[in-house]
């Protein structure tokens, strides 16, 4: 039963890390503006001279760190397993997304990689096999205090979003639509999951 338990919770965080960075990769390609923490990142970027990448890791080191100090639970395997998988297919789907000339039509887009970013993130989230490091500050602030998923996120993301644009960051609608849809997207998605049939057998 625990081999059947590890390996259902290990597929899940395997599969929402790649939906979630089909979704984010989809979301910031479109042309209206980075994500919430990718502004961030773009703000170090823009303030210290490293790169991209070399930002997005220090961003999650900071947030683990915060996280095994406030709520060491969030933190497990699960969450290197996350960065790794995350950050290999965020290279591979930038490389092969496509869009239009249209404007609205990459503004559809645009909505569809962000809802399907915050679904991915709901279904590792739900595994309860440690987060990925933003998710893992977002968890740990709700579930110590006993505050919703999703008003934790808006407020954290709009924390990262005014940070990031202090420092450079660019902000766009793409920066406003996964501030208001991302956080309800992930509490729906992580209650439906942990409510399911498969979960359920495994617990």
């Amino acid at each position: 039963m625990k081999f059947k338990k590890y390996a259902t919770k290990t597929l899940m965080i395997v599969i929402g890390s790649i939906i979630s960075a089909y979704g984010i990769t989809l979301a910031i390609g479109a042309g209206f503006g980075g994500a919430t923490l990718a502004i961030l990142w773009q703000g170090l970027t823009n303030v210290t001279g490293m790169s991209i990448g070399t930002s997005s890791l220090i961003v999650a080191v900071a947030m683990i760190i915060f996280a095994l100090f406030y709520d060491r639970k969030q933190i497990n395997i699960g969450t290197i397993l996350y960065q790794i998988i995350y950050s290999f297919f965020v290279d591979v789907f930038t490389k092969i997304q496509h869009y239009t000339d249209i404007k609205a039509v990459n503004f559809v887009i645009m909505l569809l990689g962000i809802a399907i970013f915050s679904f991915g993130t709901g279904i590792y989230s739900a595994a309860d096999f440690g987060r990925g490091s933003y998710e893992a500050v977002t968890f740990s602030l709700a579930e110590k205090n006993g505050w919703k998923i999703k008003i934790v996120r808006m407020v954290l993301d709009i924390i990262m979003v005014i940070i990031g644009v202090l420092l450079g960051g660019k902000f766009g609608i793409c920066t406003i639509a996964t501030v208001l849809l991302s956080g309800p997207i992930i509490q729906a998605t992580v209650s439906t999951v942990k409510k399911s049939k498969i979960l359920k057998n495994i617990s």
